[in-house]
């Protein structure tokens, strides 16, 4: 999806990438009945990048933005992946699979990597990428990690006003340490510390521009109304994305 305007105030695009998982039963790592439930709403980052997109076009925003939705669902079937295959990803690099339950990063790399074919000034992804994020910090915030100091400030500044506060993770070297692998270049799932951060380092791999990685899994998915928020799918990513966008028009 792309809103591109005659005359934009950036030259080269902003790219917004949501993860689009529609159901995940965690494939052939199965997940147990209590951590299924919901699973249909595993496609919130899709559901703020392309909305915001919307938002965008409908306020006529003087700046071409691009959304990416890499979108399937993982159940098991007989051409599902399994533990232990390894896979050839978009940028040419090697996955060794530990647990198809890490789908979402999978999905995301191959479309960081097809982003750049648009040589674009930045790239935010949204994900409810690892349970290990919203353990960290619950509901109310949102997991940022980040390659370069580009527009992160603005991007800080746009979460505050909209009330969808990041908390930044570091992008210490030590945590590729976790996904290194002796069969492939990597591997798709980390030890049992640090998960969101090894999810966003694994990603890491697959992007050659200015990017931000926004782990939404707490605030994403709502076990009850909390605000202005609904429960269930709570739309977060949405204003904030506008937000910055509208910074920049």
């Amino acid at each position: 999806m792309e809103w591109k305007p005659e005359n934009p105030k950036n030259k080269k695009p902003i790219i917004f990438v949501g993860k689009g998982v529609v159901f995940d039963s965690g494939g052939l790592n199965i997940k147990t009945g209590d951590f299924m439930y919901g699973m249909h709403m595993d496609m919130g980052g899709a559901a703020a990048a392309s909305t915001a997109l919307f938002a965008i076009a409908k306020a006529k925003l003087n700046v071409h933005v691009i959304a990416l939705i890499p979108a399937t669902d993982n159940r098991p079937d007989g051409n599902a992946y399994a533990p232990g295959d390894v896979i050839k990803m978009h940028n040419g690099k090697t996955v060794e699979v530990i647990n198809t339950d890490a789908e979402g990063r999978m999905i995301l790399a191959d479309a960081l990597s097809y982003a750049q074919k648009y040589k674009p000034e930045m790239v935010l992804d949204l994900a409810t990428l690892t349970g290990a994020a919203a353990r960290a910090i619950g509901k109310y915030g949102i997991v940022a990690m980040r390659n370069k100091d580009f527009k992160i400030k603005a991007l800080n500044e746009s979460s505050e006003q909209v009330y969808e506060r990041l908390v930044e993770f570091p992008m210490w070297s030590e945590y590729d340490e976790e996904i290194k692998s002796n069969v492939a270049d990597i591997k798709n799932l980390g030890g049992a510390e640090g998960g969101a951060i090894t999810a966003g380092k694994f990603l890491e791999n697959f992007v050659d521009y200015p990017w931000i990685h926004l782990d939404i899994a707490g605030p994403s998915i709502l076990n009850a109304k909390d605000s202005y928020r609904s429960k269930g799918g709570s739309g977060v990513g949405t204003r904030l994305l506008f937000d910055f966008i509208q910074q920049m028009s």
